[in-house]
């Protein structure tokens, strides 16, 4: 029985000069893989957008804030102004300007005082 055993066995046996050969390519991974790849490219997309939005929103900050001091200018030189005129009202309705200016006229006043309609007005309330 052992002889028919290593017949058969002998039988079934090529050699391995005999036997065709198989080429096995093995294929070169290169040193990113294809996730890492997508990783990658949605990180790097994301810094852009961040980086697109964080310089919009500096200049949009930057544009409010050049508004803001053209007008707190502008609201300066108004306040400039309405102090001027102020005290030019203030000149003008001092009594002995309106005394004289009726004098002026031909206007004459005859014992009477000389008060400035404001205070007359705060009075009678």
């Amino acid at each position: 029985m052992n002889t028919s055993h290593a017949r058969s066995w002998e039988k079934s046996y090529i050699p391995a000069a005999s036997q065709p050969k198989t080429v096995v390519k093995v294929k070169e991974s290169g040193w990113i893989t294809k996730g890492e790849k997508l990783i990658y490219g949605f990180a790097s997309v994301c810094l852009i957008v961040a980086s697109i939005f964080i310089v919009s929103y500096s200049s949009s900050m930057d544009s409010l804030n050049r508004d803001v001091q053209s007008l707190e200018r502008k609201i300066s030189v108004q306040q400039t102004t309405n102090e001027n005129l102020q005290f030019e009202k203030q000149e003008l309705t001092r009594p002995e300007r309106i005394t004289q200016i009726a004098r002026e006229h031909g206007l004459t006043i005859q014992n009477a005082e000389v008060k400035q309609a404001n205070l007359m007005n705060s009075n009678a309330r």
